[in-house]
């Protein structure tokens, strides 16, 4: 029995051991929380004005006409971002998004599409390398913070990919799989179109892209507006930049969504492994006393023996 507590004895000192890293991981997840939720939310309103601003140019403009709106016929391939985390120990993060990626590339296919990847994570380039597809581009490093370098670049080659002609290898179409933040206990995976554009004219806050099934609204009266340095230079400007924006807000909503999971994750590590602790120990001094028990019962057995008959 004397084994039997040196078992649960090491297995309490490895037990605290992960606990402190789980406990550590959930303290760093919660110091970062807050900024990657700001972040965030913070990005709304710009969207919001931007999309304004778009829409309220489409009243004196062909948005249809745009590149970024029209939609290619010329090539069946599409490209899709797949947004995950860097590290494990997030919950089933990684693993939802994975998921949803492998769904949107079998539809792709099943539609005669040829789906090209890009990868946001080191968990989804290490699963595609595994399954043996290949990866057009990969960011790694900065899936819990984005830079705004990174955001940009991701933006810019994502932007050059839809604009490139055939030859180039220029797709048709742009998807994004990432984790939409709702709360803290809520982020919900979304998969969202974001090229071409689908323009529809809104009077509040919004987004441009929406649902195929949306309610195109008009205003109730349009401003006159004077365009500088031209009509053309203005559209092209405003939604370059509502694309680069839009990448960028499924980026940072990723990123408040990895932390959001990795402290939950890490909260309930470290709770299970205070229960595991707890177990242990009472199976240490079940055993402890087991032994005692035994000891004693030997000693009065061997003291009877050795007794006048």
């Amino acid at each position: 029995m004397a084994g039997n507590q040196r078992v649960y004895k090491q297995r309490i000192r490895s037990t605290q051991t992960l606990q402190k890293v789980f406990r550590a991981m959930e303290l760093i997840a919660s110091s970062r929380i807050g900024a990657a939720r700001r972040n965030a939310q913070e990005a709304g309103p710009y969207d919001d004005a931007l999309s304004q601003a778009v829409a309220a140019l489409g009243t004196y403009s062909h948005l249809d006409d745009h590149p970024i709106t029209r939609r290619r016929t010329d090539t069946q391939r599409v490209a899709v971002l797949v947004v995950t985390s860097d590290r494990g120990m997030a919950g089933a993060y990684s693993a939802t998004i994975l998921r949803e990626s492998e769904k949107l590339l079998e539809q792709l296919s099943a539609s005669g599409r040829e789906p090209m990847v890009f990868t946001f994570g080191r968990r989804a380039q290490s699963y595609f390398s595994f399954l043996g597809r290949a990866v057009e581009y990969s960011w790694v490093g900065e899936s819990d913070r984005p830079s705004d370098h990174s955001i940009d670049e991701l933006a810019e080659v994502l932007l050059e990919y839809f604009l490139a002609p055939v030859s180039a290898g220029g797709v048709a179409e742009l998807h994004i799989v990432f984790t939409r933040y709702v709360s803290m206990v809520t982020q919900v995976p979304e998969v969202r179109r974001m090229l071409p554009l689908k323009i529809v004219d809104v009077t509040g806050p919004g987004e441009l892209d929406r649902s195929e099934d949306a309610d195109a609204q008009t205003f109730d009266s349009s401003p006159l507006y004077e365009f500088e340095p031209s009509q053309d230079a203005v559209l092209d400007a405003l939604l370059t930049r509502y694309v680069c924006s839009r990448i960028r807000n499924a980026l940072l909503q990723a990123a408040a969504s990895e932390l959001a999971s990795r402290q939950q994750a890490m909260h309930t590590a470290t709770d299970n492994a205070e229960e595991l602790i707890t177990t242990y120990t009472r199976l240490a001094n079940a055993a402890r006393q087991s032994d005692i028990t035994q000891e004693i019962t030997e000693i009065v057995s061997g003291a009877d023996s050795l007794g006048p008959e």
